[in-house]
Formats: structure tokens, C-alpha cells, sequence
């Protein structure tokens, strides 16, 4: 069954992760993506990560960030720097419906891939670019990777052990959060902006997105509370600022995590750790309050948590729907019930790799289920077949590209 964008052709011009993953959320969702990248090298992040192992154990020159964020696609080896480069992507841009590229700002004028260039003979294209600081301003001009953003953004600022204990200061999150909250945003732009052209405008339009924006946009309500209250927000480790008991508590074998959001849960889960007194202490009885007690109120808690085990205290607080889950290594997540149930690891070939491990798109559609039909490419894997197909080239004009070092 054909995916929701099956009639969809998508041009991704990106490299690294944010624009990648945009292309292949839209790839899962059935349009057909042509990656284009540099002859010989291809995508910077071919050459990033660990090396996949094959059936046999032995290392392949495919690694887990590319193969991570780009199945779905077809891919392409152009050199844009020549003219005759530039002119391919050209023909593939006039009947592609949208086009991702995170260049830096005006890089690509001078190739004549810009908007501007590309609408003029393309009005309907949609041409998302994601870039570090965005298409204006002082800093646009300059790269940016995701620790920039999670730092500059206040991230890094509120995230980490509090002021005053061990081991306390900024900690950045565990993986590209700002590269992939800027992905997201772009898919919700571009589909939004499909939906304009197809049934308001007849038009596409241009996207500007910056990592920074969706970064400072994804933590709004961390800002908020700073414009409520005049303060900075502090550090408080796996903790809240406004709801407790909502943090990682030590048991007799590990750690959980406790998510009490509301004055019921409170009451559930003093029942639960038998400890009725801090339910009726009026210290505690809002969230407000406890939050505001959190230093007197989080020690009382820790104290009993370390009689039973994780698993003791997990069942226990989920009979009594107290929101708790213990907190996983990457081996545990996968042997969890719940994320077998929803079959959120798949596999798929791949023809250097053979069966490899997938992590399936977490949307579920009820009528247009995604497909995961083609793997993450070999570098310009798919060059004669799009340049046939897509553009009508026989095979002696795709040679004489070859030859000139154009593909």
C-alpha cells in the first residue's frame, strides 16, 4: 500500500543529521528522496560513528549515524561545484516538490541552487533550508553543531546536577537534541506549507530554520518560568522545578524514576512507600508547595525507596498508577515488554550488512502503514538509475559525466 506522500518527490541536498532525518521521516512516510552527495566522500557523517559489522562480524564501511538517518532514499553522487553539476541537480529540482539543504547561509548562491534561483523555474518547490542561526542576523554566517545550541540556547544551563553538590555544572543531553528538534520542526513547515500550496496557493515557498530557534522554541516553558518569576532557572538534576516527587530515586538495586504530577498521584504514592504522614503534612500538599519543600520532602522519600528494588517498586507504583519506570541501559530498552509489544526494533537487508537492526518510525497509521523497502544507500548507489529514470540520460551521456568527474 502506497505511504501518505507517495506522490511526494523530495531533493535532500543535507548532510549530518538534522536535514537527513527531515528527509527520512518524509521517506518513511512514502515520497521518494534522491540524496544527492559528493563523488567519492559522499554525506560528512558516512564517516561518523561506529563502523557496522556484517553477518560474518567484520567491520563494513557503513556506520551507525548514516545508516541511523538515512533509509528510504535513493542516493546520487553529483559534484555541484562544476556547472554541468549544478545543471543536473537543476533538472532534479524542477520536478521535485521539495527540496532540504542545510548549507551555510548563501553558500549556495553562487552555484545558482539557491530559492530564488531554483523558483524560478520551479514556483511549486518548497525549499527548506535548516541551518545553525538561521538566514539573517549577525551570526548567520557561521556553522554551528548541536553543543552551540544546546549551550546557547539555555539547555545546557538548567540541565545538570544542582549548584553546591558533587559534581555540579552545565551537562549536555546524551545526543543531538538540537539538530533533531530542528528536524522536526522543519517536517511539520514542510508539510504545512505542502498542504498551503496544494490547496490554498498553487504556490511553494521558502523555510528558514534555524537550530537555535528550535532550540530556544522546544524550551519555552523553561523560559517561561523565568519571565514568571524574574530567576533564572535552576539545575536540579532529575528533578522538577515545579512538580515533586518527580526525580531518580536510589533502591535497594538501581534506580527509578518518579513522575507524580498531580495531588492524587502524591497521595497514591505515599500509600504506595507506606509513608502516610507525608501525604497529610500540609508542607506537601500541593504541587506547588511540595516543589517548594523539595528539600526537606526528597530525603523523607529517598530514605524508604531504598527498601525495595526496582523492580519491586515498579510493579507496585504502576498498580497504583503512579507514573514510575526504571531507568534503562540501551541492552534494557529493547527487551522491555511494552517496547516488544509495539515492535519498535525491526530489521531490514541491506547489501553490505545484510539483516541489520531498525528502528521503526515510532507514527503509526491506521490506513497507509510505512514500508521500510529501500536501506540506507551506498554512496551514488542509485547515480544511473535516477539519472535514467529522472532525467532521460543514456548510458553513453551517464559514462561521459563519469568521465569528466561530474557523478
Amino acid at each position: 500500500m502506497a505511504g501518505v506522500l507517495s506522490n511526494v518527490k523530495v531533493l535532500d541536498l543535507s548532510r549530518v543529521f538534522s536535514g537527513p532525518w527531515a528527509a527520512q521521516m518524509l521517506a518513511d512516510f512514502g515520497a521518494d528522496v534522491i540524496k544527492v552527495e559528493r563523488p567519492g566522500r559522499g554525506d560528512d557523517v558516512r564517516h561518523q560513528g561506529f563502523r557496522v559489522k556484517d553477518g560474518a562480524g567484520q567491520p563494513t564501511s557503513e556506520t551507525s549515524s548514516f545508516i541511523a538517518m538515512n533509509r528510504g532514499k535513493r542516493s546520487i553522487t553529483i559534484d555541484m561545484s562544476k556547472p554541468a553539476g549544478q545543471a543536473l541537480i537543476r533538472k532534479l529540482a524542477a520536478q521535485s516538490d521539495i527540496l532540504i539543504e542545510n548549507f551555510k547561509a548563501g553558500d549556495l548562491v553562487r552555484y545558482g541552487l539557491d530559492y530564488a534561483a531554483l523558483k524560478a523555474i520551479n514556483p511549486k518547490l518548497i525549499y527548506c533550508s535548516i541551518t545553525g542561526f538561521g538566514q539573517t542576523g549577525p551570526y548567520s554566517h557561521l556553522p554551528g553543531y548541536d553543543p552551540i545550541f544546546q549551550s546557547m540556547s539555555g539547555l545546557m544551563a538548567v540541565t545538570g546536577v544542582a549548584e553546591g553538590e558533587p559534581g555540579s555544572g552545565p551537562v549536555k543531553v546524551g545526543y543531538s537534541v538540537s539538530d533533531l528538534t530542528a528536524s522536526f520542526y522543519a517536517i511539520a513547515a514542510i508539510l504545512a506549507a505542502l498542504h498551503h500550496r496544494d490547496l490554498v496557493s498553487g504556490t511553494g515557498q521558502h523555510i528558514d530554520m534555524a537550530l537555535l530557534d528550535a532550540q530556544i522554541a522546544a524550551i519555552s516553558h523553561v523560559s517561561m518560568n523565568y519571565f514568571a518569576t524574574g530567576e533564572r532557572p535552576e539545575r536540579v538534576g532529575t528533578s522538577s522545578q515545579i512538580t515533586c516527587p518527580y526525580q531518580a530515586f536510589e533502591c535497594a538495586d538501581g534506580h527509578i524514576m518518579i513522575a507524580v504530577g498531580n495531588d492524587s498521584q502524591y497521595q497514591s504514592f505515599c500509600r504506595v512507600i507506606e509513608r502516610p504522614e507525608l501525604a497529610s503534612d500540609p508542607r506537601f500538599a500541593t504541587n506547588l508547595e511540595r516543589a517548594a519543600a523539595r528539600k526537606v520532602l526528597v530525603p523523607l522519600i529517598a530514605e524508604a525507596m531504598t527498601a525495595r528494588t526496582v523492580a519491586a517498586w515498579n510493579e507496585a507504583l504502576s498498580a497504583a498508577n503512579v507514573p514510575c519506570g526504571p531507568i534503562y541501559e540501551m541492552d534494557q530498552v529493547f527487551e522491555d515488554p511494552q517496547v516488544k509489544h509495539r515492535g519498535v526494533l525491526g530489521s531490514m537487508a541491506h547489501p553490505l550488512i545484510g539483516e541489520m537492526p531498525l528502528i521503526k518510525n515510532p507514527v503509526v497509521f491506521s490506513d497507509t502503514p510505512i514500508a521500510y523497502e529501500l536501506p540506507p544507500p551506498l554512496l551514488g548507489e542509485h547515480t544511473d538509475a535516477v539519472l535514467a529514470a529522472e532525467l532521460g540520460l543514456n548510458p553513453q551521456e551517464i559514462a561521459a559525466l563519469r568521465a569528466e568527474g561530474i557523478v
